[in-house]
């Protein structure tokens, strides 16, 4: 990687069980180096209109990423991520729904609530800096990551889903800036 990384927090990261690992989004970086931050394989939801760059859909299979119809309640992605926490993988996940998005979407959380997995919060640092629109720099990256926030299995209300999603990004945020 050509950017300076600093991980902290890694040992938050459970080394097995299933867990939801989620975080800010600011670019299309983070998926990248959030892969290089956390040890264990991450099974990215993204959104299915990256499957059209045919050049990066055997990549995407090769890693277990699972296409998402926005704005559509993706029943079919949400039972694949449930299958993949069922078998005690890990989720990533970027509850923002898409770069910089202001308000956080509640699919984290629903995946969490119905799998009882717990949250792993995490603070993506200057991947914006390193790449955004009509920028690109090598800044340090930072990926601070925080305690789990356990999770008990229930049938996610949209109640619950948005308690346990605005505890996630309290604590996302809560880990620095």
């Amino acid at each position: 990687m050509a950017y300076r990384l600093e991980v902290r927090g890694a040992q938050h990261v459970p080394s097995d069980g299933s867990i939801v690992v989620a975080g800010n989004h600011d670019s299309v970086l983070d998926p990248f180096v959030l892969a290089v931050a956390v040890e264990r394989q991450l099974h990215y939801l993204g959104k299915a209109e990256l499957w059209r760059c045919w050049p990066l859909v055997p990549i995407f299979d090769l890693v277990g990423a699972i296409p998402v119809t926005r704005n559509a309640g993706d029943e079919v992605a949400i039972a694949s991520a449930l299958e993949v926490l069922e078998r005690g993988a890990a989720i990533g996940i970027f509850p923002q729904g898409s770069v910089r998005r202001v308000g956080w979407r509640r699919g984290a959380a629903r995946l969490a609530l119905s799998a009882g997995a717990p949250i792993v919060p995490v603070r993506i640092i200057g991947t914006h800096a390193a790449l955004s629109r009509g920028r690109v720099g090598f800044p340090q990256i930072a990926v601070l990551i925080g305690e789990p926030i356990p999770v008990e299995r229930c049938v996610p209300t949209a109640e619950l889903a948005a308690e346990l999603t605005a505890r996630l990004q309290a604590a996302v945020e809560a880990l620095g800036t």
